[in-house]
């Protein structure tokens, strides 16, 4: 692992990335890589699309795509790791935060838990603690750009401080639980927690 960060942080130096902003096991990458479970779906129907949040709220929502957008909208600028070992920093990603849509739904006292929920019954979960921070958004942007379908068009979460398989793809809802529910990778053995600056990959 030592000859493994050496070469990552000589990479990273190279991009102009402090080496300290590289987790362990990571290596900086200019690219963003495409990788998700299943296939890409088709690209949704804007016109018939909606977003939802449900479970133990006051308020459930249902938004059409323009309801969506008309809500205010705050821009991050971030890094980002997946668990299968690149990082590429400083992107940045417009669409709206995860606080307008607690603010909006309400969850109520006894939550503790927000599952996400993607297409293809994609699901991942996560405490509503890690959630409720200022750099977590609902992106339908990034780098200045419309989402590509390849990377989760038209709106993606974007959890920066876990590994990028919590921030799913193709978000339709959000889900919010007194439980914790596992989701698609924790079911296969991935940590529930994963923070990529502990290297929380698996449980195994």
């Amino acid at each position: 692992m030592g000859l493994f960060r050496s070469v990552a942080e000589r990479k990273a130096g190279a991009l102009g990335i402090d080496a300290a902003r590289l987790p362990p096991g990571q290596y900086a990458t200019a690219k963003w890589p495409v990788l998700q479970a299943g296939s890409i779906p088709r690209p949704a129907d804007l016109a018939t699309w909606t977003f939802r949040t449900s479970g133990a709220v006051e308020r459930p929502l249902e938004l059409s795509w323009d309801a969506f957008r008309a809500l205010p909208s705050s821009e991050i600028r971030t890094d980002i790791h997946c668990v299968t070992r690149w990082s590429r920093f400083d992107m940045t990603f417009r669409g709206v935060l995860f606080r307008e849509l607690l603010r909006l739904t309400r969850p109520l006292a006894d939550v503790q838990h927000v599952i996400s929920h993607g297409e293809q019954g994609y699901t991942a979960n996560l405490p509503l603690a890690v959630m409720d921070d200022d750099d977590v958004l609902l992106a339908y942007e990034a780098d200045g750009e419309p989402l590509p379908l390849e990377h989760g068009y038209p709106l993606r979460l974007v959890v920066p401080k876990r590994y990028f398989w919590k921030s799913t793809k193709w978000l339709r809802g959000l889900e919010f639980s007194a439980q914790d529910q596992p989701g698609y990778w924790e079911r296969y053995g991935y940590h529930n927690d994963a923070d990529p600056f502990l290297e929380q990959r698996t449980v195994f």
